[in-house]
């Protein structure tokens, strides 16, 4: 039994591989659609893993669920070897970390005010890393500079990144982002991948939603495709991104080439050149 005022415990460190979140035939129904239908997914300590799919394949649905913060309607969820329903909301809290695809506060906090409430968790158990862990995220995610401007002042992507850096300060190990790179210019998106990537380097586990497959196949340790509920394949994305599923998937023709320099995966949709009247090609 937990009384009132019980300080929270601080989760144990995490050895490479250790599963910090699992599904095991999650159904989760939102309304009268069941979004996920029997679903089996695992998240573990060093890895950053991609949810990739088309709209309404159940990828923040899937991400919301291993957060705990969706309700199963059938399977389990666990989260560091517990259910997650069972964790008290302030353990819960040291132990994953989520960034949902939209940040809005209706109050006007600066920049430094919004990352310093990832450090709530920690109020009662580590004070004295709450300003390192602060700089270190806005550091990270390049918002330091404007540490003193009210966050509804920033554009959007600014404010994604300070989002960002609030769930980096929080400093759990299991992080759970969705669309991270939705509102970013290219040198932003690339930034927070390698951000997503330095993490699980250092330990942790990372799931990461994402519409980009050039940045899921260069960044993801393994990517799980989602449609229809489902997991159409799971694996490292050099190893399960091709022409034909991708096509299937996504209901448009893919392409799945290597880089002519360093071979790596690319994707990208199939774009004929249109032709003129009579069947010619146009030329420049």
């Amino acid at each position: 039994m937990r009384f009132l005022g019980t300080r929270p415990v601080a989760p144990a460190p995490a050895a490479p591989g250790d599963v910090l979140a699992a599904a095991e035939a999650l159904r989760v129904r939102l309304g009268t659609r069941e979004v996920l239908r029997g679903v089996d997914a695992q998240v573990r300590a060093g890895e950053v893993l991609a949810l990739v799919g088309p709209n309404g394949a159940g990828k923040s649905t899937l991400l919301g669920a291993l957060a705990g913060d969706v309700r199963p309607a059938g399977g389990t969820v666990r989260v560091h070897g517990r259910p997650a329903g069972d964790w008290p909301a302030a353990e819960l809290a040291l132990r994953r970390a989520v960034l949902p695809q939209s940040a809005e506060l209706s109050f006007p906090f600066t920049v430094l005010d919004v990352v310093r409430m990832g450090r709530a968790p920690w109020a009662s158990l580590l004070p004295e890393d709450d300003e390192p862990a602060v700089a270190e995220a806005m550091a990270a995610t390049e918002v330091t500079a404007f540490a003193g401007r009210p966050f509804s002042a920033l554009s959007g992507g600014e404010r994604a990144r300070v989002a960002l850096a609030r769930v980096l300060a929080q400093r759990a190990p299991l992080l759970l982002l969705d669309e991270p790179t939705a509102a970013l210019d290219l040198k932003h998106q690339e930034l927070v991948l390698r951000v997503c990537r330095d993490r699980a380097r250092a330990g942790d586990a990372v799931v990461v939603v994402l519409h980009d497959l050039g940045l899921a196949a260069a960044y993801a340790d393994r990517a799980a495709v989602l449609d229809g509920g489902l997991i159409a394949a799971e694996g490292p994305p050099a190893e399960i991104f091709s022409d034909r599923l991708l096509t299937d998937v996504y209901d448009q023709p893919v392409e799945v080439l290597p880089h002519p320099r360093t071979g790596a995966v690319l994707v990208t949709p199939r774009r004929d050149p249109e032709r003129a009247p009579g069947g010619r090609t146009p030329t420049g």
